[in-house]
């Protein structure tokens, strides 16, 4: 199959998907689809209008993804507004089908990204933001998958922690605001713990309960973003913090502990934190620690840096994240707050403005922008 002539037709293809009615997006993720079945088709049968062809393969998958995109979105809708606690429902088919995406044939970072964009209902972009890497690289990795399983039985479905890997990032996409699924990977969730023996299950549950008591102080009216030392604490869901810290007490009690066991302590730390003022920051310090030897993450060294400058004070925060490469996510936003509190509010305000230029977000960059606007003020 001439691998040219596919190249060559993409940019026609995409341009008719996008005037039949596509978005943009959803529209490159179609058309992927659409060449990942020419390359398993075409060799043997090669259509007389390959144009023609992508074109229509494409379009059916744009409106497969549609319709599937519809029903979980009547799923969530079927959902109260919050999770309610207590035992989950039977496992559904939902659950099922994160296990069998999460196939021993493929890498665990295959298979979370195959599962996110086939049953999680993210597209590529929201992907390769979750794992940090360009958009064309996960198209890749995605493309790469479904080439992989094509042909596959899926008779053998895949590991735990993989699949608890694919709700963590499904929650967080959800958390961010960008899509409302966090309620859908918490309900998955509670299904997945109370089914299997596992402490990185109930550590994961717990994590997502304690951020998810804290959503709607996140926002402001005008849904800017709120920082959580500036949270109004008496809209946190304290039966909701209760019950994720009394799950997470019966896992780390268990002495197994897992990186979302971590996470879920230090999320259970600001929770439990009366003011912000009264943060237990060296005790935080130290689950980050843990976190760090767990993970080896450049994301969680980070957050640690935050931590060390509260605990320690803004220029041993600075000191840690010197460390660490200023191509991270938020790493220019962590370098400005910590130069707000070590009293450089000039650097503070150039690093804030040059943070808002990087924000993934627009709730990011209008806070981020904000913040210099504020101190350019305040010099004045």
């Amino acid at each position: 199959m001439d691998d040219l002539l596919l190249r060559s037709l993409t940019p026609s293809v995409l341009a008719v998907v996008v005037r039949r009615g596509a978005d943009f997006a959803a529209a490159e993720d179609a058309v992927q689809d659409a060449l990942v079945e020419a390359v398993r088709v075409w060799p043997g049968d090669t259509p007389r209008d390959p144009k023609g062809w992508l074109v229509t393969v494409a379009w059916r998958r744009f409106l497969d993804a549609t319709r599937a995109d519809t029903s979980r979105r009547r799923r969530e809708d079927r959902l109260d507004e919050e999770p309610a606690p207590g035992p989950a429902p039977a496992v559904d088919d939902t659950l099922q089908l994160y296990f069998l995406c999460a196939h021993p044939s493929l890498t665990p970072s295959a298979a979370v990204a195959l599962t996110l964009r086939a049953v999680g209902g993210l597209t590529t972009r929201q992907i390769a933001r979750a794992y940090l890497v360009p958009e064309a690289t996960m198209a890749q990795r995605i493309s790469r998958a479904k080439r992989t399983v094509s042909g596959v039985r899926f008779d053998r479905p895949g590991d735990v922690s993989t699949v608890l890997r694919v709700l963590y990032l499904v929650f967080n996409e959800g958390y961010s605001g960008d899509v409302d699924l966090a309620a859908e990977a918490i309900r998955l969730t509670r299904q997945l713990a109370a089914a299997i023996d596992h402490p990185e299950g109930a550590g994961l549950l717990a994590l997502m309960l304690l951020h998810h008591a804290r959503r709607a102080s996140r926002t402001g009216p005008d849904g800017s973003l709120v920082p959580l030392a500036e949270q109004d604490r008496g809209r946190w869901d304290t039966g909701m913090i209760a019950e994720g810290v009394g799950i997470l007490q019966a896992a780390l009690a268990r002495d197994r502990l897992g990186e979302f066991q971590a996470q879920a302590a230090v999320a259970a730390l600001h929770a439990d934190a009366p003011t912000a003022e009264e943060t237990d920051w060296v005790q935080i310090v130290e689950w980050y620690d843990e976190l760090a030897g767990l993970t080896d993450s450049p994301v969680v060294r980070l957050n640690r840096a935050v931590a060390v400058g509260e605990a320690d004070g803004p220029r041993a925060g600075l000191a840690e994240l010197a460390a660490l490469s200023d191509s991270l996510p938020r790493h220019t936003a962590v370098a400005a707050y910590l130069h707000e509190r070590d009293g450089d509010l000039a650097t503070a305000a150039r690093l804030y403005a040059e943070a808002a230029h990087k924000a993934p977000t627009l709730a990011e960059r209008d806070h981020l922008t904000r913040q210099a606007a504020r101190l350019h003020a305040e010099r004045r």
